[in-house]
């Protein structure tokens, strides 16, 4: 399959990755990666964190893509695709392919009725960050709309530059869609000990100039609002193109990440893929998924050695002083074994089902979670009175050791 065409359209970290992987396994056809925005393909978590705060211009991807033998088409938006033509639909003109991978990514839900209000931010290109950053400088007071990851990343590095911070979230509590109630209740005291202002159950009716209406009548003062309220696969540009789509939006793959379509590939935060593991499709909108799901898809590529697709998934958090990481996925676990006290800087969460351990969330703990990891990938099953002791290696605490 030397010579066949392989053309990746997102350059974010699962499409730039999915190039680097094609290379390493020994792929030499062409490759050509197309980019919506013009600048250099760059990585997000630091968008966040140090480009926001003025520590770094950018984080482009330390990749040599002309001694790769990649070509870069960037600035260059794709429309549409055909797939029984085998082509990209873009404004520059048609685009053929051999073998396509998508990875174009999740965009970021918008405020309703927030569409073109001056000073209404959103933080998830570069181009946000950078506009962003005066607005952090001259510290305004500021809304985030939002206590999600994003929001929570957001409203750390707005108090680390001097701002005023008020966030509004609509659920009783901080990542009520992604952590049970009991384990993300601590979280609350995060913000009021950094000086930040959590507001839960408050709902957005308007924003006018220099202020946030809430449903209850309240008026939150606002130099500059930025939504953070989650995100969706950026595939509307897919809708008429017969690529099954599920009812998140997500591009349906198959566990070595096949779509619906021959020839083509899907990737990163548009896909979700069947896991064995867990007994569930998953959409997992992290990083590390874009970094690991690649080197399948290239595998599956060239054919030689075709990989199934089935990680745990894994993601970090750094706000409000604390390292927040996580590994697997909790949603079919019938217990949950705390690790530490919640009220102190450092403790963990053990998710089991039926005894085996299937999510761990550690915060200020690597090294539970590096364990935790790793006990997951094995399958292992733990014992809960063991495995609640903090002061024992979790490594320890599985059924038999």
């Amino acid at each position: 399959m030397g010579q066949r065409r392989v053309v990746i359209v997102g350059a974010g970290m699962a499409g730039v990755q999915t190039a680097v992987a094609l290379r390493e396994q020994g792929f030499e056809g062409p490759v050509t990666l197309i980019g919506a925005e013009p600048h250099q393909p760059y990585d997000r978590p630091p968008l966040s964190k140090a480009v926001l705060l003025g520590k770094a211009e950018g984080s482009a991807f330390e990749v040599d893509f002309e001694s790769l033998g990649v070509e870069l088409q960037l600035g260059r938006e794709v429309t549409g695709l055909r797939v029984d033509a085998h082509e990209l639909d873009t404004a520059q003109g048609p685009v053929p392919y051999d073998v396509l991978v998508l990875a174009t990514g999740a965009e970021p839900l918008r405020l309703p009725g927030a569409e073109g209000i001056p000073g209404v931010h959103l933080l998830r290109t570069l181009d946000d960050a950078q506009r962003l950053r005066p607005v952090l400088t001259e510290q305004h007071d500021i809304v985030v709309v939002g206590a999600g990851w994003i929001g929570a990343e957001f409203a750390t590095a707005a108090r680390d530059a001097g701002c005023a911070v008020t966030v509004v979230e609509a659920a009783d509590r901080p990542l009520a869609g992604a952590l049970p109630a009991e384990v993300a209740a601590p979280m609350t005291a995060w913000y009021a000990e950094s000086g930040a202002v959590l507001r839960t159950g408050a709902r957005v009716q308007a924003i006018e100039p220099g202020a946030v209406v809430l449903s209850d009548g309240t008026r939150v003062p606002a130099g500059a609002v930025v939504v953070g309220i989650g995100a969706r696969p950026a595939t509307a540009w897919l809708a008429d193109s017969g690529i099954e789509l599920g009812r998140d939006g997500a591009v349906v793959a198959d566990a070595a990440l096949r779509t619906s379509a021959p020839d083509v590939y899907a990737v990163g935060d548009c896909a979700s893929f069947p896991s064995a593991r867990y007994g569930a499709r998953l959409l997992v909108h992290h990083w590390d998924n874009a970094l690991q799901g690649p080197r399948a898809v290239a595998a599956n590529v060239i054919g030689t050695q075709p990989a199934v697709y089935d990680p745990v998934p894994y993601f970090w958090s750094e706000q409000f002083g604390r390292f927040v990481q996580y590994a697997g996925h909790h949603g079919t676990a019938d217990r949950l074994v705390w690790r530490g006290d919640p009220t102190t800087p450092a403790w963990s969460v053990c998710w089991l089902r039926e005894g085996v351990l299937v999510a761990v969330l550690a915060v200020g703990r690597p090294r539970d979670l590096a364990q935790g990891r790793k006990l997951i990938e094995m399958g292992a099953a733990l014992d809960p009175e063991l495995a609640a002791d903090p002061a024992l290696p979790l490594k320890k605490a599985m059924t038999g050791a």
